[in-house]
This record gives C-alpha cells, sequence and structure tokens, in this order.
C-alpha cells in the first residue's frame, strides 16, 4: 500500500457504487481529501461517515486515521510550493500558529520513535562506522542536515564527503570513484529531488552501501538503498519540519561516537587545545 492510488485503482472493480464514489473523490481530490475527518468526505461525496469508514476497511487499513496519513503521503510528494501554501492557509484559518506547528513537530518525533527499526538503525551505523569513505548528500532544503551530520561526522572520521549537490554533474563528478567498500548517505525529503534519486541509483550501481535518510518507504530512494532510516516529516505547511529528521541525525551521530570513542576523545582532546590556541570560542 505504499502507493495509496494504485492501490485504489487495483481494487477498483471489486467496489460497491457507493465505494467507487468515495475512491474518485479521494484519486481527483487528493489535495481535499487528505485534510478531511471521515465525516466531512462523506458529506463531500454525498453518502455516511459508516459508507466511509467501510470503504477504508475494505482497503484493508487498520482505521480512517491510517488511511488519512497514506493520503497525505501522497499529497506531500505532489504538491508544488503554492499548492502547499494553499493548503497551508486553509488548514491554519484563525487557529494557534505557534502551538499547531510546535505539537506537529512532537507529533512527528513520536511517530519517528514509535516506527523506527532499531536493529536497522544500529546497521546503519556499523556501515558507516566500517566505511572506507563516507559521502553524504542532501539537495535543497535537505542540504542543512547534510551539512549537520557532515560537520560532526568529519570530526570522528577523517573520510567524510560532503557532496556539493548545486549541479548534477558536480555530484557524479564527486562521486565517481564510489565502490562497495564505501558508504553513501543519500537525504531526501518530499519534494524529492530527481537528483537525490539518480545518485542512489548510481551509487547502487556501484555496489556501494547506499543508506536512504528519508520520510517513508514509498520514497523513491528507497528503492536503490541498502538501509534505509526512516524519520517523519508530516507537515502539510509550505515550511519542511526537519525537527525529527534532525533527531535521528543527532542519534546516529551519538552512536558513531560511542562506537568510536577512543579515536572521537583524542579528537577532541587535540581540537580543545587547537581551540584555546587560537581562541575560537568566547570565555565565559
Amino acid at each position: 500500500m505504499n502507493n495509496l492510488l494504485e492501490h485504489i485503482s487495483e481494487n477498483f472493480s471489486s467496489l460497491s457504487k457507493g465505494h467507487k464514489k468515495i475512491a474518485s473523490y479521494v484519486t481527483e481530490n487528493t489535495d481535499k481529501a487528505a485534510f478531511m475527518t471521515a465525516g466531512k468526505l462523506a458529506s463531500a461525496v454525498g453518502t455516511s461517515e459508516a459508507t466511509v469508514i467501510r470503504f477504508v476497511s475494505k482497503l484493508r487499513f487498520s482505521g480512517y486515521a491510517e488511511f488519512q496519513k497514506k493520503m497525505q503521503e501522497v499529497l506531500r510528494g505532489k504538491l508544488n510550493n503554492l499548492q502547499r501554501m494553499e493548503v497551508a492557509f486553509e488548514r491554519i484559518g484563525n487557529s494557534d500558529l505557534l502551538r499547531n506547528v510546535m505539537h506537529s513537530d512532537v507529533e512527528n518525533i513520536k511517530q519517528t520513535l514509535e516506527h523506527i527499526n532499531k536493529e536497522e538503525f544500529d546497521k546503519v551505523a556499523d556501515v558507516i562506522a566500517n566505511a572506507k569513505n563516507i559521502y553524504i548528500l542532501g539537495v535543497r532544503s535537505s542540504s542543512a542536515l547534510a551539512s549537520f551530520l557532515g560537520y560532526y561526522l568529519a570530526l570522528f572520521f577523517d573520510n567524510v564527503h560532503l557532496v556539493n549537490a548545486n549541479a548534477a554533474s558536480e555530484i557524479f563528478e564527486q562521486i565517481m570513484r564510489i565502490g562497495p567498500d564505501d558508504a553513501i548517505i543519500v537525504i531526501s525529503y518530499p519534494r524529492y529531488s530527481s537528483r537525490s534519486v539518480k545518485a542512489a541509483e548510481f551509487a547502487k550501481d556501484k555496489g556501494s552501501n547506499v543508506i536512504a535518510f528519508t520520510d517513508s518507504m514509498s520514497s523513491p530512494i528507497v528503492k536503490y538503498a541498502t538501509h534505509s532510516l526512516i524519520a517523519k516529516s508530516e507537515m502539510a505547511y509550505f515550511v519542511d519540519s526537519f525537527v525529527a529528521p534532525f533527531s535521528l541525525a543527532n542519534a546516529l551521530i551519538v552512536s558513531l561516537g560511542l562506537k568510536k570513542r577512543n579515536e572521537v576523545y583524542k579528537n577532541f582532546e587535540y581540537l580543545e587545545n587547537i581551540w584555546e590556541e587560537y581562541q575560537v570560542y568566547e570565555k565565559m
């Protein structure tokens, strides 16, 4: 059910007449339906809330909340910034903006923590710790998270390469020597960058360990990944929420620091002397 619209299309012929009306409305008006309650969706289609719930059950969802999240996943990958702004303004209205945005960020962290695969997280840390070279790629808004990871990992390892993603050709020039002993962390969030997807595909073809750092298993970079780290970024506003991804990146950095604690301790001891000598930080 990673692609909700395909799932609806595949099951359309087996639906009742009333359920087909709901399916058609959702397919044609995903931008509106994604943020409707079951009752509002029923009113928009001209049916009952009970019929909507039965429709969701027919499609093998545990409940309307799960179905709604799938609609929002579809939507977030398709909307351009102007459309996202329109949806955001419609949802916000006269509500408490500060509380709503921060509550959404908290919910992203909760959802990430509830669904994170701990074994996969540990495997990712092992792969990075043992990689001959570590490449980190994030395009557009994802570049902030890439820079954050690159900054800290460069303090732990001497084989970290933060890929400059200003142009597609430059990306391939920087990762052209990537191989089976290397690892590349590809960070991509909606709207997914084609440059990130192509880089992940290239790295996979070269036999490298591709780590997808993204928002869901339906992300286009996952199919090229050896391992995946999923951190939720479910915000319908026109600004991407990176609170949960940064939190997951923090956890990954700490995990790698503990794995390489002796080297990290020596590096920080050396750096503290340099920072002190060259007065990098203000004394408090």
